[in-house]
């Protein structure tokens, strides 16, 4: 199977725009493609590969590039499962592009056009799940539904639950390839089981080169780290079960959300099924070792890099607030950490002006984050000589969330022996949390302060 990269610009690929529904929580997505660009074009075929194929098509979202397929075809589904080699009880994610057709889905095939259906009484979504809609969609939130009797979705999907997760999207391509499918979208991330989540294109390729057949590249992903998933239908106090780019305090502003309490742990869950992806299997891990010391309090000392070096003489180092390196000719460790790191006024939780369909028009005009440089520092270490690759990701915590799986990939195709990854204090908000949480996933070794 030959894979193919097509790169869209969404700007150039149609015209993108946010229509009010009367009477309604959320506006809805307006879409015209234009069929004359290249991008329009790879953008149609994307989406009729979404539609009809039964290989899965790669796609970027502001979280992670996500693996799609028609979430009403067993065999479409199953795709997904085989492509990215996923275990058979980890439910998947549905994809909407808007709330009417997120309501037919929910009103089973028994349903009558989405266009007919009542937004009041006869309003299929959860009251309790209103508030979070209305604040947080689209956008990096994914909410627990019923599945309906006589349900559209393939079983594939809920993998035995009674359940299924739903979110919408807030990158634009992302919305308009969602809308001009038409189909209600199963995504889990585009890499390949247990591999580090894929924040860009190439990321993807260099997992599921050859188990897929298309790729869109929308460049790298905004936020970094998956969605958060929260229950509140068959939960009370409703859970976050995993955290992400929603924070637990922004979620507790929310009227029936006051007294929402955690409801995952920073381990792989194993003995249970899964409520939701990204709880029970270990997830987000190189190759190679990864030692991670909690909250980048102390640094690793000579001796603790010397008994993870291998065969390869090589260590990956990633830094982010407190760790630096020293000079080259000291006689001190090579990692020092500062003691003096001024925290951010504004780490609890993303600025509101950047939610929903106002912030995903902004983002349109935004400029790419830069990837950080990888340096390469030639040492002798107990009269060993040894390759230091260190990728230093900056003091900001939504930086290293958009760079962390992306360091963690570009060390681990350098061969190194282990990966030290500096911490975080994940009581900083919702994006530090979510960091946290998955290098905790992918750490085989945990240092605590």
């Amino acid at each position: 199977m030959e894979t193919k990269i097509l790169p869209v610009d969404v700007r150039n690929a149609g015209t993108i725009e946010a229509k009010e529904v009367s009477d309604d929580i959320l506006d809805e997505l307006s879409f015209s493609v234009n069929h004359k660009s290249v991008d329009g074009q790879h953008l149609v075929l994307a989406a009729s590969k979404l539609k009809s194929s039964d290989t899965p098509v790669a796609f970027p979202t502001e979280t992670v590039y996500g693996l799609g397929a028609d979430a009403t075809r067993g065999s479409a589904v199953k795709g997904i499962y085989k492509a990215k080699q996923r275990p058979s009880d980890n439910p998947l994610i549905v994809h909407f592009h808007s709330l009417q057709q997120l309501r037919s889905l929910l009103k089973g095939h028994s349903s009558t056009s989405a266009n007919s259906l009542s937004t009041t009484d006869m309003d299929p979504i959860p009251a309790i799940y209103k508030p979070l809609i209305a604040k947080f969609w689209p956008g990096p939130l994914t909410i627990i539904l019923p599945n309906p009797e006589n349900s559209p979705l393939a079983p594939e999907v809920t993998a035995g639950l009674q359940t299924f997760g739903a979110r919408m999207p807030r990158h634009p391509l992302a919305l308009a390839l969602l809308s001009l499918a038409d189909v209600p979208v199963a995504a889990p991330s585009a890499n390949a089981s247990t591999k580090p989540s894929p924040t860009a294109a190439e990321h993807v390729a260099y997992d599921l080169d050859g188990r897929i057949e298309t790729i869109v590249d929308g460049g790298p992903c905004d936020v970094g780290v998956e969605s958060t998933v929260v229950d509140g239908f068959s939960q009370q106090p409703p859970l976050i079960l995993r955290p992400g780019g929603i924070s637990l305090e922004q979620i507790r502003t929310c009227p029936g959300w006051e007294d929402t309490r955690i409801g995952y742990k920073n381990t792989s869950e194993k003995e249970s099924q899964p409520r939701a992806p990204g709880m029970k299997y270990r997830h987000y891990s190189p190759k190679a070792t990864v030692v991670l010391f909690e909250d980048g309090q102390n640094a690793p000392t000579n001796n603790d890099l010397l008994a993870q070096l291998g065969p390869n003489a090589k260590i990956g180092v990633v830094r982010t607030k407190r760790w630096e390196l020293a000079s080259a000719s000291s006689p001190s460790d090579l990692l020092v950490c500062k003691q003096n790191v001024v925290h951010e006024q504004n780490g609890h939780a993303p600025q509101d002006n950047g939610l929903g369909f106002a912030g995903m028009l902004q983002s349109l005009h935004r400029s790419n984050w830069s990837k950080p440089t990888l340096e390469r520092h030639n040492i002798m270490l107990d009269d060993r000589p040894i390759e230091v690759l260190d990728l230093a990701l900056g003091f900001e915590t939504d930086n290293i969330a958009r760079g962390i799986f992306s360091a963690l990939r570009d060390l681990d195709r350098q061969n190194v022996d282990a990966i030290f990854v500096e911490g975080i204090d994940d009581d900083e908000g919702s994006t530090a949390a979510a960091v946290m949480n998955r290098l905790r996933k992918a750490a085989e070794i945990r240092v605590e302060g």
